[in-house]
């Protein structure tokens, strides 16, 4: 159980570094002029991306910066086991670096995605703190 969790977003045009763990691109599409060669990652995953209707919605200016954090952080809610292969990664791999093509690195999901992550993080560090099941006073009545 590992309390502390690192785990960094950039983007896709900033360097790998070393010890920046598993570096998982998190973008519903592919970059554009971009092969997965020259890309330095570990892997794509899609899934906890925003919905493609959601971002559609945002892209179009349907709906507010707000509406689409809280939209997204229900999506993520809603569907816990979107996380898991990220939170898999960072505990196994000690870091995780949370890739994106988006230039604004601070006006994309990502941040959203991360604060999802650690708290998931942190539920099931604190659900393996309870015991499994409760203790056996039989030994007292007997």
């Amino acid at each position: 159980m590992n309390l502390s969790y690192r785990i960094a977003i950039k983007g896709l045009a900033q360097p790998a570094e070393t010890n920046e763990g598993a570096r998982v691109l998190v973008d519903r599409l592919w970059p554009r002029a971009r092969s997965r060669e020259e890309l330095v990652l570990d892997d794509w995953y899609r899934d906890a991306s925003p919905s493609p209707a959601l971002r559609r919605q945002y892209q179009l200016g349907e709906i507010s910066e707000g509406v689409f954090a809280a939209r997204y952080r229900g999506e993520l809610r809603d569907h816990p086991e979107r996380l898991l292969p990220l939170m898999r990664q960072v505990r196994y791999r000690g870091a995780l670096t949370l890739l994106t093509a988006e230039r604004d690195i601070d006006a994309s999901p990502l941040p959203l995605l991360k604060e999802r992550i650690l708290f998931a993080l942190r539920e099931e560090d604190l659900a393996d703190r309870e015991p499994a099941s409760p203790p056996c006073y039989r030994h007292q009545f007997d």
